[in-house]
């Protein structure tokens, strides 16, 4: 898998790029805008991959000459840098979350989930140079209130938004490999299960996988298919969130 990464663009207009700043009326292309070639981009990289990214191919989807687009947009890193912040806008932020810090967490880390699968692309990005867009900015203030006031430093609060999101970056994958292999295959999980299980039943020795054995088939008779990505995510979500709680109690408690 293609890694791209974020924050390759030019500083001073990936940065006028993402807040707006200097956007200028098109001389060619019609209605050509910021905002149309970056949802043209998004709807290409969610068709076709990353990979099939090119500012030609936004042109094309668009029916304008590529270089209209460099009116508007300086290059694909500045683009990448756009695309991730619009999406990053597509969250939502309710204001009234049940469940106190938990159920925000759990509420922040679902969104990201729903995301991520609306989204396969955003796994082949790598943010350690995240944009630093509005709707970024915007997001990350929502997910600091989440845990702030519940006795946290401020490091802590930035430890803890991290920890989620990168929980759930690492959980998704499987659930997005699962579609993407349903989509290619026209085979579901269940399906594939099905197809396969009684062979292994007959060609595995359960004297010789005993663990193997009995909990391979308490989890395959479970879940129908080998995983279950969704109920691993709520599981592994919940765990965390205990970990994050020892720490929570001990900074309360005066730790």
């Amino acid at each position: 898998m293609t890694t791209e990464y974020s924050g390759t663009g030019d500083p001073a207009r990936s940065l006028a790029l993402l807040w707006r700043t200097r956007e200028r009326p098109s001389r060619r292309g019609g209605d050509l805008s910021v905002d149309r070639i970056v949802r043209a981009a998004i709807e290409v990289a969610d068709a076709e991959g990353l990979t099939a990214l090119s500012m030609r191919r936004v042109a094309e989807r668009l029916g304008v000459g590529t270089m209209s687009l460099y009116t508007h947009v300086p290059g694909k890193g500045e683009l990448l840098d756009v695309m991730l912040d619009t999406v990053y806008g597509e969250t939502a932020r309710p204001e009234d979350v049940p469940g106190g810090w938990r159920g925000r967490l759990a509420q922040i880390a679902r969104e990201t989930w729903a995301l991520y699968l609306r989204h396969p692309w955003l796994l082949q990005v790598a943010t350690t140079r995240p944009p630093l867009g509005p709707n970024l900015i915007a997001r990350y203030e929502y997910e600091l209130r989440a845990v702030d006031g519940i006795g946290l430093t401020d490091v802590e609060m930035d430890s803890v938004i991290t920890l989620v999101g990168g929980y759930v970056h690492g959980a998704v994958r499987g659930a997005v490999e699962a579609a993407q292999a349903a989509q290619r295959t026209g085979m579901t999980e269940q399906q594939w299960w099905q197809a396969h299980a009684p062979y292994l039943e007959k060609a595995m020795d359960p004297h010789r996988f005993p663990l193997a054995a009995r909990v391979g088939t308490a989890a395959g008779q479970e879940y129908q298919a080998a995983a279950d990505p969704a109920r691993a995510f709520e599981f592994g979500l919940h765990r965390l969130l205990d970990g994050i709680e020892v720490l929570v109690r001990s900074r309360q408690a005066g730790g």
